[in-house]
């Protein structure tokens, strides 16, 4: 019986050898990836948390946001946790600061520089 239960645990142990990093060798390929993953998704991802905490932090009346909804607007107050957007002369919403996803910098600025340039050239 004993004879029965040695051949049993020669069986299930892993062969020696293992290569230079010994028992490491086969987790090696694992903490790769787990490496990697940190490096291209965790690390931007919580960069990019961070940056817009800041943002939300420093907003103030005046400035042009975008929400989460797609909404582009000036804010025009603000408490706590709540913002109240002027999205077009007498219509105002109000959203939660965490609806925010950043300032608003985009072609719309660009559109009206460009347009009154082109009427001044006219």
């Amino acid at each position: 019986m004993t004879h029965f239960l040695n051949v049993l645990a020669d069986a299930g142990a892993p062969s020696g050898g293992g290569g230079p990093f010994g028992g490491l060798g086969g987790m090696l390929p694992l903490i790769l990836i787990f490496a990697i993953m940190y490096l291209l998704i965790l690390r931007p991802q919580s960069k990019r948390q961070k940056e817009l905490q800041k943002v939300l932090a420093e907003l103030k009346k005046g400035d042009d946001v975008v929400t989460s909804g797609g909404l582009i607007g000036k804010i025009t107050g603000m408490k706590d946790s709540e913002l109240t957007l002027q999205l077009q002369e007498g219509v105002r919403v109000r959203v939660l600061r965490s609806a925010v996803t950043g300032l608003y910098t985009g072609a719309a600025t660009a559109t009206k520089s460009e347009t009154k340039s082109e009427a001044k050239a006219s």
